[in-house]
């Protein structure tokens, strides 16, 4: 079922307007000014020569989820249910 929804956004151009409206909310909510500087305190933490982009991504992504406002969560969950009750012949 996943599949199959994930596939009707892709095909209705209905997935690339999400993820504008998700940039554009996060960057409003100043949670990609929250996620850099924590990117930099990993980095002033282990030093430059000793982290990898992977270690940057294992240690951030769990926080940059984290903040991530539920009112942007809501929002994106309204617009997807609101696009399933049109398309509901998935």
């Amino acid at each position: 079922m996943r599949a199959a929804i994930n596939q009707k956004l892709i095909e209705m151009g209905e997935r690339e307007r999400l993820k504008e409206l998700l940039r554009a909310k996060l960057v409003e909510c100043g949670w990609k000014d929250q996620l850099k500087a924590q990117c930099k305190d990993v980095i002033r933490e282990k030093g430059l020569e000793h982290v990898t982009v992977e270690d940057l991504v294992t240690e951030v992504t769990p926080k940059g989820r984290a903040l991530v406002p539920d009112s942007v969560k809501k929002e994106l969950l309204q617009r997807i249910r609101a696009f399933l009750a049109q398309h509901a012949t998935l």
